[in-house]
Order: C-alpha cells, then sequence, then structure tokens
C-alpha cells in the first residue's frame, strides 16, 4: 500500500512539467525592442537580461499575440529605414534571427509569429550593403538572439 502510494506520488511529479514563466521585459512595447536591438551585432537582451528568443519560447498563446504585435511594429520601424541605413538592416535581420530561433523551440503557433516578422522584414533589400548586413543580423539573431 505504501509502495503504491508512493509509485503514484512519484508518476504525478515525474509527469508535470511547469513551463518557465515569461519575463516581464517580453510584455513592454516596441520601443523598449528596438533599444535593446542597438547593441547589435552584440547579443541584444530585454530589460538587460531576456534574449528575445526567450520570449518567443515562453509565451502563452495570448501573451504571444501581444508579443506579435510588439515585435511586427519594430520590425515595421526597422524596415521603413533599412534600404538606406545598414545598421537598420541589420538590427532588424537580429531581430528576425531571434524570434526565428525562439520560434524552432516551440510547437505550432510561434511559427506564425516568426513568419509574420519574417514578411514585416520586407522583400529583399535593393542595397547590397544593407542586404548583407540584414542575412549578417539574422546569422547573429539566431546564435545570440
Amino acid at each position: 500500500m505504501i509502495v503504491a502510494g508512493l509509485g503514484c506520488l512519484l508518476l504525478v511529479s515525474c509527469g508535470a512539467t511547469t513551463p518557465a514563466p515569461l519575463s516581464a521585459a517580453c510584455l513592454g512595447d516596441s520601443a523598449d525592442v528596438l533599444a535593446a536591438l542597438q547593441r547589435a551585432p552584440q547579443a541584444v537582451r530585454l530589460a538587460g537580461d531576456t534574449p528575445i528568443s526567450q520570449c518567443v519560447s515562453r509565451a502563452g498563446d495570448a501573451d504571444l499575440q501581444a508579443l506579435g504585435v510588439t515585435l511586427t511594429r519594430a520590425a515595421d520601424a526597422l524596415r521603413a529605414r533599412s534600404s538606406s541605413d545598414p545598421v537598420a538592416a541589420l538590427r532588424l535581420g537580429y531581430l528576425v534571427g531571434a524570434v526565428r530561433r525562439g520560434a524552432a523551440q516551440t510547437p505550432g503557433i510561434a511559427a506564425q509569429l516568426a513568419r509574420r516578422v519574417q514578411q514585416a522584414s520586407g522583400p529583399v533589400i535593393e542595397s547590397e550593403r544593407s542586404r548583407d548586413a540584414q542575412r549578417r543580423g539574422e546569422r547573429l539573431g539566431e546564435a545570440t538572439g
């Protein structure tokens, strides 16, 4: 009886997984994201400690929707300058790569966010310098974002 009770307790404990909580830094606005992206090409962290990819991978459905609006607005703002500004293109690429990295760690719905941010980054940039900077940013975002 005691062994059966311990077995049940262990079974419940082993099966219970609590997802890591979403950092409050993930729920800021697009200005916070843009400010953090100023650190690129260095590793970008929101509120000094939280990678963008972690926000994407830990967000539940409701938070993911709000996060999507924030990240898409940041991508739109960077896209507006990226054709003529390689630094903005690098930051945009970093954002795309970081979101892609976070989405790769989750099933399903976060992949939709990654597609939306990718789409917000727009078509191929005409300026070779900006295009190269965006590609470099994507690689950095996937590696450290």
